[in-house]
């Protein structure tokens, strides 16, 4: 899930040094602006200030009382023009400096809100507010040392002062000192439960510490504060997903994006709960709103396509992988992926082109190591196979899948020694593999070894193999030995299993035939030449 940066902390209303304002000897539209700012019509005010301006009323006064009906008026913009006069006109004025630098902190322009604090400071280094402002601007350029040392200052003087107690934390964090920080937070909260802040950089503290519990708590606290806070939900499907409740941090995920529609993270995080879920359709959904946020985000369009695949919508799959190629091409879980769905498709070449690409830069990527032996081991390459496939069991012996495949291999070169043996590996490792067993048979009639072939598909019989091959093949060697009504036997069974088995009714004509049941096996020929006519040549010579 992706993670949330710490907010920043918040500028507490500060006390601020009032430049006088009331009205001058001579000055009426100053006097008026006073009296209507008294009134609380400050835009009115604003206006016969100008007009005090025009009329010789004294400039000093009149820019300090526009700068603080701008500031009260959240003209900040503005506010910063008249204190710059002002400070034309009075370069030593301690509190215009102060003044200038809190309505610069509100616009967020914290280097010169800084540099107009410090400012303050050098005429007046009792000045605790400044002290603080400086301390908040500070923050904000990440200088969290310097800023620790002003929320000190201020704590030496005020102990309880809540926002110089939450910057001071906030620096902590900055600085990773993570169980100070923690315990100012708590500090704040336990005196006020209701100091959302605090609480939110908990639940960052808590993600970034992998503690789960008490990002929990914090968010659970928070979010009955204000129950659509994006930080407590955000610290739920943390929690959710740390825990793998999907459905829970599906909720979650849910409720933020609704909030935020237009958050990439939020849908991305949706998309992979509802994934995990095995909620497809909605997981496909979310990637694409995701995709759409932040068409560059490979993972994204990478999800997209396992889920797609895993849909069987092989075409929309493999417009999301080739997404990912135009953006990382060498992305190994993409070329994988993607080489699989190839495979699926039966373009085994363009398959075997992708494992190649995959394997130059990863050569240690055994999965695209045993693909790639199996499907040359399909097309008959059996030496490419063999070379490809031997990195597979050196790496583990008992990769019972790569060992058949050698075997297989191998026996296509001839090789049948070097064939059985890695046969006998994959048995060893799995006493009842299936592959195995038949590897091994194949090879012993090969070699007419019919005491150990029927050993061998006799054992596959045992443990539950169940084909019209293994029991046809079994039958023609019990036949062989002379066991002929085991042999029947097991025709029939192959025949129950495939009733249209021409060789099987042939075989079993010939059986019955020895025990001199020939009506029996007229009728087990005909059926079977009716099957495959041409195998009537050379079958009644005998």
């Amino acid at each position: 899930m992706s993670g949330s940066k710490s907010k920043a902390v918040n500028m507490r209303e500060q006390n601020r040094a009032k430049e006088t304002t009331g009205p001058a000897e001579g000055g009426s539209a100053l006097s008026r602006a006073v009296t209507l700012h008294l009134e609380g019509k400050g835009r009115e005010a604003l206006q016969e200030l100008e007009r005090a301006l025009e009329s010789g009323d004294p400039p000093r006064e009149v820019y300090a009382a526009k700068g603080h009906i701008q500031f009260e008026l959240e003209i900040y913009e503005e506010a910063v023009k008249s204190y710059e006069s002002l400070l034309t006109l009075d370069p030593n004025s301690v509190s215009a400096f102060f003044n200038l630098a809190v309505c610069q902190e509100k616009l967020g322009r914290w280097n010169e809100a800084a540099a107009n604090f410090q400012r303050t400071l050098s005429s007046d280094g009792g000045r605790m507010d400044a002290r603080l402002g400086l301390g908040i601007c500070l923050l904000h350029t990440r200088n969290a040392e310097k800023a620790l040392e002003c929320f000190d200052a201020v704590l030496r003087k005020t102990p309880t002062d809540e926002t110089a107690l939450f910057g001071k934390a906030v620096a902590l964090e900055i600085m990773t000192r993570y169980d100070e920080a923690l315990d100012l937070y708590r500090q704040i909260v336990s005196a006020n439960p209701n100091a959302e802040e605090p609480m939110s950089n908990m639940v960052h503290i808590g993600m970034k510490k992998g503690d789960s519990a008490m990002v929990g708590e914090a968010s659970e606290k928070l979010l009955s504060i204000r129950p659509f806070s994006q930080t407590a939900l955000e610290g739920l499907a943390w929690c959710a997903f740390a825990r793998e409740d999907y459905d829970a941090a599906s909720k979650c995920c849910a409720k933020l994006v609704e909030l935020t529609p237009e958050h990439f993270e939020r849908r991305y995080n949706l998309g992979v709960a509802y994934q995990k879920m095995n909620k497809l359709d909605q997981a496909e959904k979310a990637y694409i709103e995701a995709g759409r946020l932040k068409q560059d985000h490979a993972q994204t369009w990478a999800n997209l396509g396992v889920v797609r695949q895993e849909m069987g919508n092989a075409k929309g799959a493999r417009e999301a992988y080739e997404m990912v190629m135009r953006l990382k091409p060498d992305l190994p879980e993409v070329l994988s992926n993607l080489a699989g769905l190839l495979e699926e498709q039966g373009q085994t070449a363009e398959a075997e082109e992708l494992y190649g690409k995959l394997l130059a830069k990863n050569p240690d990527w055994e999965e695209a190591w045993f693909r790639l032996g199996y499907l040359r081991l399909c097309r008959g390459d059996a030496l490419g196979a063999i070379e490809t496939l031997e990195r597979c069991v050196a790496k583990r012996q008992d990769w019972i899948e790569a060992q058949i495949n050698l075997g297989l291999a191998h026996k296509q070169t001839g090789e049948t020694e070097k064939s059985a043996a890695h046969f006998e590996a994959a048995l060893a490792a799995k006493p009842d593999s299936v592959d195995a067993l038949r590897g091994l048979a194949a090879l012993a009639v090969e070699k007419q070894d019919q005491t150990r072939a029927l050993e061998l598909q006799g054992k596959l019989i045992d443990i539950g193999e169940r084909t019209p091959e293994l029991f046809y093949n079994t039958g023609l060697l019990l036949q062989k030995q002379g066991q002929v009504e085991d042999a029947v036997q097991l025709y029939r069974e192959a025949l129950g299993l495939r009733p249209n088995f021409p060789e099987a009714l042939l075989n079993l004509g010939h059986a019955l035939k020895s025990q001199g049941r020939s009506e029996e096996a007229r009728t087990c020929w005909r059926q079977a030449l009716e099957l495959k006519p041409e195998m009537a040549q050379g079958y009644f010579g005998d």
